[in-house]
């Protein structure tokens, strides 16, 4: 007997070097009803997101990561392939690169309150 189609839950990406950043975020997005995909690098956040282009609603991305793009990049290229997945972007320290994030993304500057990215997370849910 065929399972009913499960309607598929759109995906937050998260994407921080910092595993404990990534949980907590991880755990506010899995309150507001996504699915989340947590990854440590913006290289592996792009693989993800051309893989399940279809699927991802929202990325949250700090700026300053390890790898070969940073978060600006990341956020630039999700903004040109997926014009319509929000951008959220963060950093403790993004000072003077604020000016080079895509139209439309939003900056939340650390510490930000888990209240503030909960909103944010719902704002953005479909």
């Amino acid at each position: 007997m065929k399972q009913p189609h499960q309607p598929r839950r759109s995906i937050a990406v998260v994407v921080d070097d910092d595993a404990a950043q990534r949980f907590l975020c991880g755990t506010l997005f899995e309150e507001a009803d996504f699915e989340v995909a947590e990854c440590s690098t913006a290289d592996e956040a792009w693989e993800l997101i051309q893989a399940r282009r279809d699927d991802v609603q929202l990325l949250f991305t700090d700026i300053y990561l390890p790898g070969s793009m940073d978060g600006i990049e990341l956020a630039r290229r999700v903004h040109d392939a997926l014009p319509e997945v929000p951008v959220i972007v963060t950093s403790g320290a993004a000072g003077e690169r604020i000016h080079e994030l895509p139209p439309r993304a939003e900056f939340l500057a650390k510490p930000w309150r888990p209240l503030d990215l909960l909103i944010r997370a719902e704002r953005f849910r479909a």
